[in-house]
């Protein structure tokens, strides 16, 4: 085994693929990438089809199936469809991380557990977290990884309230979690809605500030909050890019950007190299990254 060479294949539905994946692929070690851009659903069975058949059985498994995309469901979508024309001896490896957001939805919640932990050693089970940005491909798995973890979770908008009940009905049918939908488009109902929080997960687009200092001053049941905006304004007012549980006006613990996105590196990182090395199929989703994330968090 040693001498057989790894290829990805890293598929993309949008126009590009990414370059952030093509660098961790280069940085895990791979020679040989092979990027597919535009590729549809139904084009997913064919071309997994192509990359199985075409070495002998004892490659398959460092025949590895990268899907990118911004999209969570259509990602996890085409990963079903790839897997369900693999059988033995030609099953490849595959990799489901949209752009980038489920290693980082694992990061994510794995450094708040990290924070929470000399207080509440079960991490986020049966805390309040509400995901701003939900509507975002990192904020949807985010609020999935905590529900999972025995969170009650909320999404919440910046629109109206179906903006973000669309995904949570999505979610709870694919993954069986139970997940409220809220709306807080004013600094009032920001207001009204973060005195409910324990933990609060910023999620939204880069250079937007989604909680104000105003509204964090009402946030009495508040512990941890993260953000993974890393340009400025800050998402969350007072979490810098760096913040490492960095002590907020309320005793809040807040996490930043950089804290998230170095765990995050080293999940995509570790998992690239064990596809990479494997002697039998792996397949990896935001679960698998979760555990990977919490073990590196311990």
């Amino acid at each position: 085994m040693a001498d057989i060479a790894p290829i990805l294949h890293i598929v993309s539905p949008l126009r590009h693929v990414s370059p952030f994946d093509v660098n961790m692929a280069v940085d895990a070690g791979y020679a040989t990438i092979l990027p597919y851009s535009g590729v549809t659903l139904d084009e997913m069975g064919d071309l997994t089809q192509d990359m199985m058949f075409s070495r002998a059985p004892q490659a398959a498994p460092r025949t590895g199936l990268f899907i990118g995309g911004k999209d969570a469901s259509l990602a996890l979508d085409m990963a079903a469809k790839a897997k369900s024309v693999l059988f033995p001896p030609f099953e490849i490896s595959v990799f489901v991380d949209p752009a980038g957001s489920f290693t980082t939805a694992a990061a994510m919640v794995a450094e708040v557990e990290r924070k929470l932990r000399p207080t509440h050693p079960d991490g986020v089970k049966g805390l309040k977290v509400q995901v701003y940005g939900a509507t975002g491909v990192v904020g949807g798995i985010a609020g999935v990884i905590a529900a999972q973890a025995g969170a009650h979770v909320t999404f919440v908008s910046h629109r109206d309230v179906e903006a973000v009940a669309v995904k949570a009905r999505d979610f709870q049918r694919r993954f069986d979690v139970d997940i409220a939908s809220a709306s807080a488009a004013s600094e009032d109902e920001k207001r009204a809605l973060v005195p409910e929080a324990h933990v609060v997960l910023a999620c939204g687009k880069a250079g937007v500030e989604i909680l104000s200092a105003d509204a964090l001053a009402s946030a009495r049941n508040l512990i941890a909050a993260a953000d993974v905006n890393a340009v400025p304004p800050a998402g969350i007012a007072g979490i810098d890019a760096h913040a490492d549980g960095k002590v907020l006006a309320n005793g809040t613990l807040g996490i930043g950007a950089l804290t998230i996105g170095h765990l995050k590196y080293r999940v995509q990182h570790e998992l690239l190299k064990r596809m990479k090395v494997t002697t039998e199929a792996l397949t990896f989703g935001f679960e698998d990254a979760f555990a990977l994330a919490r073990s590196l968090a311990a």
